[in-house]
């Protein structure tokens, strides 16, 4: 996904579900209910954090994508600020986390959110993140926002994750693989690291740029900076992500790649493809996923 999307959400939406939600927060509780939930229940995913990006559900409001990620089995989300806008208030978060406790699913990470050198902007979006109960921020921060991250993640205990996304008009993104991030962050904070995502990484395969960059090489060159993973296929000769194994994605090696550098973080399916109704190839994706954790053991 692109960090530039409007969120389709407005004051009228957050206030409806505010109302709508505040009962159930009596019931359920905080967020922190969510994850009390899902461990308890048997994870159909082994040992791995396994996470819906909320963007795969963009053209539906946010209880219905809710409703969508609880469908399929998922307990993890890692919303964008199109379901989540970044200006919400105290009251519209607590509702929000009372509508994922009635869903059963807790909040892992956020964004694509850019970073700059602007320190009050940045830590605005820290103390957001803080206060939704995400551990991860995936990120697309500027090369002169480092000083600030770095003094912001001695004081948070959030990740900063950043992000892929391959080619961006006629060039490539500016941080399209993992050795152009390493570089640039192996003398910062430790908490900066990355949010691969494997659709992106195959894009940069196609012309002119035949960057050819393998998935689970990528993940190993991030090694212990590896905090998330935004999962995907994609099929550059059409140009449209599909279902996982039908393009060029090797499900079982990126899983391999992440043991290897003892993965501790959180897994995105993300599917941009047939937005208006993404279930069907997002459960075939699930399936190709649980079928590879059996695999890999």
């Amino acid at each position: 996904m692109m960090n530039h999307e409007k969120p389709t959400l407005g004051r009228r939406e957050f206030l409806a579900a505010s109302a709508g939600a505040l009962a159930v927060g009596a019931v359920h509780g905080s967020s922190a209910s969510g994850a009390a939930v899902q461990e308890a229940n048997n994870n159909p995913f082994g040992n791995w954090t396994i996470a819906i990006q909320s963007y795969t559900f963009r053209q539906f409001r946010l209880e219905q994508a809710l409703q969508r990620i609880q469908d399929l089995g998922v307990r993890y989300v890692e919303f964008y600020n199109g379901h989540v806008p970044l200006n919400s208030t105290d009251a519209q978060i607590k509702a929000i986390k009372n509508l994922c406790d009635k869903h059963q699913i807790t909040p892992i990470a956020f964004g694509v959110e850019g970073f700059t050198s602007n320190h009050d902007a940045n830590r605005a979006k820290f103390e957001f993140a803080r206060k939704l109960g995400v551990r991860h921020l995936s990120a697309d921060p500027t090369p002169d926002s480092f000083a600030s991250l770095d003094r912001l993640l001695e004081e948070f205990n959030i990740n900063i994750a950043i992000h892929p996304h391959g080619p961006t008009g006629k060039q490539l993104h500016r941080w399209y693989s993992a050795e152009v991030i390493m570089e640039a962050v192996r003398n910062h904070h430790r908490r900066i690291g990355t949010c691969l995502d494997t659709g992106h990484l195959i894009r940069s395969a196609q012309p002119p740029f035949e960057r050819k960059l393998d998935p689970a090489q990528q993940v190993r060159a991030m090694g212990a900076r590896n905090f998330g993973l935004h999962l995907k296929d994609h099929d550059n000769e059409r140009r449209t992500d599909v279902v996982f194994g039908r393009a060029v994605l090797d499900v079982p090696g990126v899983l391999r790649a992440l043991r290897e550098v003892k993965f501790q973080g959180y897994i995105s399916v993300e599917y941009e493809a047939n937005a208006a109704n993404p279930s069907p190839d997002v459960r075939a994706c699930l399936d190709v996923l649980r079928d590879s954790i059996r695999k890999v053991g």
